[in-house]
């Protein structure tokens, strides 16, 4: 997906495909760009960046060790999410938007679009959040049950993650397939965690 040789091997139907995932997050990125406030799309990306959620679980976790079956899921499905997605972007190797403003990659892997981290990132974490707090078990502290059980908490995990995901096409740094890519297998993967890495 990511070369020009790729490309022109694919088939007809998934040439036009790409072209259309092309130009529709150009329009998106141009047309909103002058409306949006930069610093508030780099805060969100910071805010789902890999970097900053896992040392920041691992650190609750051994400030903690009470809250380990809360946030151990979170810990093990990041990692799940990071060899994932990372897996995936280097079979399909698409090449992220060359319009794509001071990206510098991390890793090699960071390198290509499909699908976005970032995205799967953050529906992971609210999909696992939704279904966690949702739930009946006695896993999570009254205090947090009480204020996470709230429709407004709840409902501003969902809006971040949703934010978090559109500011990838909005910044230039995804094409609107790898964003939607990203969110469902960031929700299958909340999913995932939530009935088999909970113990």
């Amino acid at each position: 997906m990511g070369s020009a040789e790729a490309a022109t091997k694919s088939p007809p139907f998934l040439r036009h495909l790409l072209a259309l995932d092309a130009s529709l997050s150009y329009a998106l990125h141009t047309f909103f760009k002058p409306f949006l406030p930069a610093f508030f799309l780099l805060l969100l990306e910071y805010s789902a960046d890999f970097r900053f959620s896992f040392p920041l679980s691992l650190a609750i976790v051994l400030a903690s060790p009470s809250r380990l079956p809360l946030f151990l899921p979170f810990l093990l499905s990041l990692l799940l999410d990071l060899a994932l997605i990372g897996l995936v972007k280097l079979i399909f190797r698409r090449a992220r938007p060359h319009y794509n403003p001071n990206m510098s990659a991390v890793v090699h892997a960071d390198n290509f679009s499909f699908p976005s981290g970032h995205a799967s990132r953050v529906l992971l974490l609210a999909t696992l959040m939704h279904l966690i707090f949702r739930s009946e078990d006695a896993l999570v502290p009254n205090f947090v049950d009480q204020w996470i059980r709230d429709d407004f908490a709840l409902l501003g995990i969902w809006v971040w993650a949703v934010l978090t995901a559109t500011s990838r096409v909005l910044l230039g740094r995804h094409f609107l397939l790898d964003v939607l890519a990203g969110a469902f297998v960031g929700i299958l993967e909340g999913v995932f965690a939530f009935h088999f890495l909970r113990f």
